[in-house]
């Protein structure tokens, strides 16, 4: 896959459609009702969703992981604020955005911590051959230049093209418009063909 192109889906998201949809809506009455069963059904349809969604734009497994269950712990304190009828997706990935947006400001005020030391991912262990090192490498290379990105143009990109959102979802969960939405993920993608040439001259 170049920047340029989304992938057919995203294994980490429950399963789509009128009735997983319902599912969710039935489940978040339930816990609009107190009921913490309820909850934890919603969390188990959605933790690894939310954990890649927040991951991918924070570039740290062990803060996403943290993050993830802080945004149930949201959920759960703000169910009353859900809509009734409404659709659970982008209400729940908009708790995600909102946390990790406010974790990455709050990494930038630190001064002692450059964010691309945070983001680095840990050497990996043995030996790799000549072409498991090149996709290490390229994936690496991708990462990196995401996390590069501004932050509005980040979020889109990751909705759009890993999770495979669409751009009025996409615009609702990030309380902008669809237009909007398209202008970020056009010039994240232009950004992106600029950062990663080398490597797309070789696919």
């Amino acid at each position: 896959m170049t920047p340029a192109d989304p992938p057919a889906g995203s294994a980490s998201r429950p399963a789509e459609g009128g009735e997983a949809a319902a599912v969710d809506r039935e489940l978040m009455a339930r816990v609009q009702a107190g009921d913490e069963a309820a909850l934890g059904r919603l969390m188990e349809r959605w933790e690894r969703p939310v954990k890649s969604v927040i991951g991918r734009l924070v570039g740290n497994a062990a803060e996403a992981e943290e993050l993830a269950q802080e945004a149930f712990v949201r959920l759960w304190q703000q169910r009353e604020r859900f809509r009734t009828g409404a659709e659970f997706r982008p209400w729940m990935l908009s708790l995600a955005l909102n946390l990790a947006r406010n974790r990455l400001r709050w990494w930038r005020r630190r001064p002692l911590v450059a964010l691309e030391d945070w983001t680095r991912l840990p050497p990996a262990d043995g030996v790799d051959g000549a072409g498991a090192l090149e996709a290490r490498e390229r994936a690496e290379a991708v990462r990196a230049a995401v996390a590069e990105l501004p932050l509005e143009q980040r979020e889109a990109l990751v909705l759009y093209e890993y999770e495979g959102l669409g751009q009025a979802e996409i615009a609702a969960i990030a309380g902008t418009t669809a237009k909007a939405v398209e202008r970020r993920l056009e010039r994240a993608r232009a950004a992106l063909r600029v950062s990663l040439a080398r490597w797309l001259r070789r696919a």
